[in-house]
């Protein structure tokens, strides 16, 4: 249920993205770190996937987020999270972190 819940609230900001991106024009997420280090809070999705590694956890941890790269590229993890009605919540958050900090 948490899926479909995902699915439709992503959905619904495809719809609004660009009065999303807009809206976060003005607190644009920092670049990730000169080290290359993955973070939640900073690095945007579309960054992310560059990374095949971290591309598959993102996608295991959340299924049905591929489908909407197009439309949160520019957005980070932490961004994408309210949105999500709560498929994507301060715990999901920290273990996809930790993940990346494994990398």
């Amino acid at each position: 249920m948490k899926t479909l819940a995902f699915a439709a609230a992503l959905a619904v900001a495809a719809i609004s993205a660009p009065a999303v991106a807009q809206e976060h024009q003005d607190h644009a997420p920092a670049a990730a770190p000169a080290s290359g280090k993955l973070s939640v809070e900073t690095t945007p999705i579309g960054d992310i996937i560059k990374n095949e590694k971290a591309k598959a956890i993102l996608e295991t941890a959340l299924p049905p987020i591929s489908q909407f790269y197009d439309q949160i590229a520019t957005m980070t993890l932490s961004q994408v999270a309210p949105m999500s009605q709560g498929a994507l919540d301060d715990a999901k958050l920290k273990e996809i972190q930790a993940a990346f900090d494994k990398l």
